[in-house]
């Protein structure tokens, strides 16, 4: 595939737990574009309060792939995100 090709998928996005409820059995969740919803916990190896994931999807399916980064990442993206927020009209 080539990268230029408009079918070539973006770079793959970022699972971070916020809550894991072990008696239910699942994640809250929040991803690298700020939609958050919940999940099930086994989906996620290793699932843990503040554990991260990249997130691919494929022919196969879904992957999640533990990525001890991903929450950093996140978060320094959130930061920018709010950096680059203004409210004042034509800014």
């Amino acid at each position: 595939m080539n990268p230029n090709d408009a079918s070539f998928p973006a770079d793959p996005d970022i699972l971070v737990i916020d809550v894991l409820d072990e008696d239910a059995g699942l994640a809250d969740v929040e991803d690298s574009r700020g939609r958050t919803y919940q999940v099930p916990a086994e989906w996620l190896p290793g699932a843990a309060d503040g554990a991260a994931y990249r997130v691919q999807t494929g022919p196969g399916g879904v992957t999640f792939t533990p990525d001890p980064d991903g929450a950093r990442a996140l978060r320094e993206r959130s930061k920018q995100t709010l950096l680059d927020f203004s409210d004042e009209p034509g800014a």
